[in-house]
């Protein structure tokens, strides 16, 4: 196919018009305001999310001078109203306006209410009042939208409003990320009004397809255009929409039926990541478990971010962070590359909250490793290895990896430890994660007569045939799985894997496990080691996860994304018998016995 070229005069001035008109858009955009909003802020109880929430509203990249706020709090048995009369009395003046009332008479709770979080028939019609009052509000004062915003909301992206407006849609969300698979939108309506999942859902969840979709319900934190003449007939009011019959008295479905009565949809957009919300307290559940709600989404936050902001104002209202303890293990050890100081740090952060006491262990980096440093330790490549995917040989990553654990397992037993976690870096935590590990504990002793190792975190097979250990609610008997993101391990059962003698026969760390727990599917390579008695199991469900997984954007392995070995290492795993000393033969036998070497 013959190619064309445009002659050059012609390109110079299609190369002219796109230029001058990107310069006249730009122009003609500084001189247009931004749109004005009503930011609706409706607080109860919220005290222990209010200075995150109002640092990261200040922190929006939105001229203030067009947006006004409407804040009202009542019915509080907490510090809300403090917090928010500190905050407005020091920014109100930054905004267009601001229509404040906090009720500080009234009662701390309803009066058919059980519990802070439990949402009763007149709680229902208060909110109801509330939300229509704003909306009325921001009709008479002729703003082009109204933002409802609930207070456990953290808007981590600063120009989420500039990108939101940009999509021009009529009533409008951003996706906030939460727990499990919660969010701030419905996939589906049912017949009487209530939820519904569909498989729409979790594609959009998951952000496997990104862009606005039209959905039946946003709430929590949306937009909703004042300028679009159909708004005028919008509703919280079920008694104020007709052609649907049994309305319940629930503020944000109302709204959704008088959107659609009207024509207007509703779209949550997830092009990128707007912020982050706890999933809400069921009604027989206490309002403590809000606080540890709140703990674990600072904890998903801190994977994207380098910490949850607060401003110095409200800094004194924070939650102290717990006194630190080693959640009765004897030690816990968090493995970090040292050239990863972005990692350790997030860790120790995740730590603090966590309040758990970590000992750094500085990994061996495999970028650093050479053959003559390797053949000194008597390090090989085990014969029959290959990579079961790539048929490659080990990478020195993953042989720095392996060392790794190794010389834990080893100051396990040269300390005589006798229950110990391990961490690795590249880790997210499950919600209760403290909570859980206790339970896994307490199950595993009950349970179990004997135990070496526990997965906390790994890559389970898809057919992996894994039985429940007999009355446990959290622990499996565990098949072959990859990955060493975190396990508790015994003094024994480290002992056990030193004993293995495994550097002159390596493989991965997270093939050599199985092996010693007799349930790796390539016998070749179990024939190597004997016994293969240790005794593994596994959290199910896990309670940690990768940050990311391969093929992510973002995802860096410093195992796998390394230089292979030389064939030197990968020889003959004969010479391990020849190279190995005296003093790591002592240790491993003392580490069997249970003995340290002061003790002997």
């Amino acid at each position: 196919m013959a190619q064309f070229t445009a002659p050059l005069h012609v390109m110079r001035f299609v190369f002219l018009f796109v230029c001058y008109n990107t310069i006249r858009c730009s122009f003609h955009q500084d001189l247009i305001k931004h749109p004005t909003i009503l930011v609706v802020i409706l607080a109860r109880n919220k005290a222990h999310t209010l200075p995150y929430f109002l640092t990261m509203f200040e922190q929006l990249n939105y001229p203030k001078d067009r947006m006004s706020l409407f804040i009202r709090s009542d019915h509080n048995q907490d510090k809300t109203i403090t917090i928010l009369e500190d905050w407005v009395l020091l920014n109100q003046h930054k905004y267009h306006s601001a229509n404040v009332r906090l009720d500080k008479k009234s009662e701390v709770a309803y009066s058919t209410e059980k519990s802070p979080v439990e949402w009763t028939e007149p709680r229902f019609k208060h909110m109801i009042k509330l939300k229509e009052q704003a909306l009325n509000h921001g009709r008479k004062n002729w703003v082009d939208y109204v933002w409802y915003l609930d207070c456990d909301v953290f808007l981590s992206n600063p120009n989420i409003l500039r990108l939101l407006i940009m999509e021009d849609k009529p009533i409008f969300a951003p996706m906030l990320k939460s727990l499990a698979t919660y969010s701030n939108f419905w996939g589906g309506m049912a017949e009487d009004y209530w939820y519904k999942r569909t498989d729409e859902y979790i594609p959009i969840l998951e952000r496997k397809e990104k862009g606005c979709f039209a959905v039946p319900m946003v709430h929590s934190c949306f937009l909703v255009d004042l300028t679009r003449q159909a708004s005028d007939l919008l509703t919280f009011n079920p008694q104020n929409i007709s052609g649907f019959e049994d309305i319940p008295e629930d503020d944000i479905i109302a709204f959704a039926l008088s959107a659609a009565s009207i024509g207007m949809d509703m779209y949550v957009c997830n092009m990128d990541i707007y912020g982050y919300i706890p999933p809400p307290v069921d009604e027989d559940q206490q309002l403590e478990l809000d606080f540890r709600q709140l703990l674990s989404i600072k904890l998903e936050m801190l994977v994207e971010y380098p910490e949850v902001p607060v401003s110095p104002l409200l800094e004194k209202y924070t939650p102290a962070l717990p006194a630190k303890d080693k959640m009765g293990f004897s030690h816990q050890y968090l493995i970090n590359l040292n050239r990863r100081p972005d990692r350790r740090e997030r860790m120790e952060k995740s730590f603090k909250l966590l309040g758990l006491d970590v000992e750094h262990w500085s990994a061996v980096d495999g970028k650093l490793l050479n053959d003559s440093y390797l053949q000194g330790l008597g390090v090989f490549q085990m014969d029959a290895y290959k990579d079961p995917w790539s048929k490659r040989d080990m990478t020195y990553g993953e042989i720095g990896c392996f060392l790794s654990h190794y010389y834990v397992w080893e100051d396990i037993v040269k300390n005589g430890y006798k229950e110990v976690i391990v961490f690795e870096d590249d880790i997210r935590f499950e919600p209760y994660f403290r909570e859980k590990i206790i339970y896994i504990m307490k199950e595993a002793k009950e349970l179990t007569d004997e135990w070496d190792l526990i997965y906390v975190g790994r890559k389970k097979l898809k057919n992996a045939d894994e039985t429940w250990v007999e009355g446990a609610d959290m622990l499996v008997n565990v098949d072959y799985s990859y990955w060493t993101l975190c396990y508790i391990i015994t003094h024994r059962g480290a002992s056990k894997l030193l004993a293995g003698k495994p550097l002159g026969r390596m493989v991965p760390v997270d093939e050599y496990l199985p092996i010693m727990f007799d349930k790796h599917p390539e016998d070749e390579w179990k024939s190597y080691f004997s016994p293969r008695d240790l005794k593994a199991f596994s959290a199910s469900p896990l309670v940690v996860f990768p940050i990311r997984y391969t093929g992510e954007e973002g995802h860096i392995s410093d195992t796998e994304e390394s230089e292979l070995i030389d064939e030197t290492l990968g020889a003959s795993s004969e010479l391990f018998d020849e190279v190995v000393d005296a003093k790591g033969a002592m240790d491993i036998e003392l580490g069997l016995n249970g003995l340290t070497k002061d003790e002997l």
